[in-house]
């Protein structure tokens, strides 16, 4: 281990710059750009802080949800993501998106480890003076129209129980309120039954934050080159059922829908990974792996729907921190955590169609490269405003590649 590192939470940003140049053999522009992205807030958010690392941020437009349009702000460095949500809200634009709040409380688990049967009996029978042993830890929760709702004990196997609190936290994340939540319940127990609480902690599982959105199209607005409307859309369909029955091609499925959701969930100062693991899991609730949406022909119609566990947070945590996330949630109209929760299943469900559609018809690759075109040029070297006569140049090759770009950035150099 390289002793230089050592107590390097404790150095100064300047020793820490020199310590990680002098060990990585960065040369002087390195340096200079890493210094050149440093921000003094975000430096005191996380430990050992270096520099921001920005990511694009673009808008989806044309989504309809619940009679509303949305322009939708998205972080991502992916070239096709935001054409893609926009393609398919305009598809479903007409009809629109309808978006449902089934239900908004977090999980929190008390892990109990070989809990004698008069210790689980004591927690029955203490129902409500554990609810409200909960609240203590927030006593202003109820001011906002929060609180804990219930709990229930879960045997997961012969020695190790589950004490589940679920709590309606509002319009916070809710992470640290529900951690708080919890260690007042365990310590309690404690009391009890010392050393039988193993751990305390929130589940990223969110069964009880779920919305669902569906959306209807008109076969007039999928048709393509050489197939009708109706074909599209049962291809479509046929490409859905594909993503139950095979995880190979449900992994996939689903990692487009994510496409959509991380980016909003990204631009709104949420916590992507959460929102991954949760909808991850929730596509394995059964047992096996499977696509999150279902598309169908009904009548005349292609009629997706999806229901996704959703536990966003509108104020608090890092939409307190970051000023862009209060400017994100005005350009998106979004005025509260149930609103946001439809807008990001929305804005996946939209991802979703376009991807399908895509597959079934000219096939990924082509919508693909035409985007990749600039980042191709980009990372030949191309300066910002010759992209456009380079990616004009490289449409016209096949099987385009890096060494296409950097010889046309050289052509137009020689001539200009």
């Amino acid at each position: 281990m390289d002793s230089s590192f050592k107590h390097f939470y404790r150095k100064s940003y300047h020793d820490r710059l020199s310590v990680v140049g002098e060990y990585a053999t960065l040369n002087d522009d390195a340096k200079t750009l890493i210094k050149e992205h440093v921000n003094q807030t975000d430096a005191k958010l996380i430990e050992n802080y270096l520099t921001d690392y920005s990511l694009p941020e673009g808008v989806g437009v044309n989504l309809m949800v619940n009679g509303v349009e949305h322009a939708v702000p998205m972080v991502t460095e992916e070239p096709s993501v935001i054409a893609a949500v926009s393609n398919g809200a305009r598809m479903l634009s007409k009809n629109g998106i309808d978006a449902t709040v089934i239900s908004r409380e977090l999980i929190g688990q008390v892990v109990l480890h070989n809990p004698q049967p008069e210790l689980l009996d004591w927690i029955n029978e203490r129902h409500g003076e554990l609810i409200a042993l909960a609240d203590s830890a927030h006593p202003s929760i109820h001011s906002y129209g929060g609180g804990a709702t219930d709990i229930e004990i879960r045997q997961l196997d012969v020695d190790d129980y589950s004490l589940d609190l679920s709590v309606n936290v509002s319009e916070a994340m809710g992470a640290n309120i529900i951690n708080s939540m919890l260690e007042k319940i365990g310590a309690a127990i404690n009391q009890q039954s010392p050393g039988v609480v193993l751990m305390q902690i929130l589940s990223n599982y969110a069964t009880k934050s779920l919305v669902r959105v569906v959306g209807k199209i008109d076969f007039s607005q999928l048709g393509a080159p050489g197939m009708t409307g109706r074909e599209v859309a049962v291809r479509i369909g046929l490409a859905s059922h594909i993503a139950q029955i095979d995880p190979y091609r449900a992994t996939t499925h689903n990692k487009g829908i994510m496409n959509g959701i991380d980016a909003v969930t990204i631009a709104m100062g949420n916590d992507w990974r959460a929102i991954e693991s949760g909808i991850h899991a929730y596509a394995a609730k059964d047992g096996h792996y499977r696509g999150l949406s279902h598309w169908k022909v009904v009548d005349q119609q292609l009629v997706g729907e999806m229901t996704v566990p959703m536990p966003v947070g509108f104020v608090g945590g890092a939409t307190s921190v970051f000023p862009l996330v209060k400017i994100n949630q005005s350009i998106a109209k979004v005025k509260n955590a149930r609103e946001l929760m439809q807008l990001i299943a929305a804005t996946g469900l939209a991802q979703n169609l376009a991807a399908l559609k895509a597959i079934v018809t000219d096939g990924i690759q082509k919508g693909h490269m035409a985007l990749q075109l600039n980042s191709l040029a980009i990372s030949a070297g191309a300066a910002p405003d010759e992209v456009a006569e380079v990616v004009k140049k490289l449409r016209k090759i096949k099987n385009v590649g890096i060494d296409d770009a950097r010889s046309v950035i050289n052509q137009i150099r020689k001539s200009s």
